[in-house]
């Protein structure tokens, strides 16, 4: 019994060593989205502070930021949808027909980094004069999304038994019928897990809204950029943005958590 309990203390001695560092940084975000400038740059540290909401006034009120936070739910939304409407069907070929020239293609496609696709977009929308639209964001955005999909959902289908779509053929469905009313719901965890990893990607990214997007546009990992200038860095403001931003991706995944790490245990064993 009592080298039961050292082990315990032992394990969870090592367990804060573990979570604390990576939980600190979110912590002091969290807390310095309440101080005032002066807190926040004072040295030492303040960890007792007296709260003020002004951070939290600026990004909402001086910043056009539920404008930022509209075009980043469009833009996510829309292109998961579609992406889980093309995914899906490429995800089921690659893992009922053995597509392996489709399932390399995807994978080249997953693990290219999404900058070097940058400037063909940027002269493709600009040509078509779709710069600062919706359409531009939501096509650029699947591109990260869309192969996310097929890797996540490929093992799912594969392990589904043929036998279960015949017998389904046979009492009459179609093939089609089959997939959407045999395969898919048996697949839902992973389908869950495909929406929730493609939205949160979608939901931060940066890097297609700088580029392809002006004013009308612009999502929300935008506003925290607006507050850093060669002048001042109002790192208040930027902190209760990101605090902002973040915490529908947090909820979103603590909601659905058992569901990610059932698919992404799946796709690391049949993958």
């Amino acid at each position: 019994m009592k080298e039961k309990r050292i082990t315990t203390v032992l394990y969870g001695i090592v367990l804060a060593l573990i979570i604390i560092p990576i939980l600190f940084p979110f912590i002091w975000m969290l807390m310095s989205s309440f101080k005032t400038q002066v807190d926040i740059i004072s040295w030492p540290p303040k960890f007792v502070f007296k709260p003020v909401m002004q951070n939290y006034n600026r990004v909402f009120v001086e910043q056009n930021f539920l404008q930022y936070m509209k075009n980043s739910l469009i833009v996510s939304v829309v292109s998961v949808f579609f992406s889980l409407l093309l995914g899906l069907p490429a995800a089921y070929s690659i893992a009922r027909y053995k597509q392996k020239k489709l399932s390399v293609f995807i994978l080249v496609a997953r693990l290219m980094p999404g900058i070097s696709f940058l400037m063909p977009w940027y002269i493709v929308f600009s040509r078509l004069r779709l710069m600062d639209s919706y359409v531009a964001l939501i096509l650029s955005h699947m591109l990260i999304a869309l192969p996310l999909v097929v890797w996540v959902m490929s093992p799912y289908f594969d392990s589904v038994p043929r036998e279960l779509e015949e017998a389904a053929m046979v009492d009459g469905l179609t093939q089609q019928s089959a997939f959407l009313k045999i395969l898919l719901p048996l697949s839902g965890p992973g389908v869950v897990t495909a929406t929730t990893l493609s939205f949160i990607f979608s939901w931060n990214n940066f890097m297609f809204s700088q580029v392809l997007s002006q004013q009308k546009t612009r999502t929300l990992p935008i506003a925290v950029y607006n507050f850093l200038s060669y002048v001042e860095v109002d790192w208040g403001a930027v902190m209760a943005a990101a605090v902002t931003i973040m915490a529908p991706a947090i909820i979103l995944t603590m909601f659905f958590q058992k569901y990610v790490v059932k698919g992404l245990t799946m796709g690391a064993v049949k993958g």
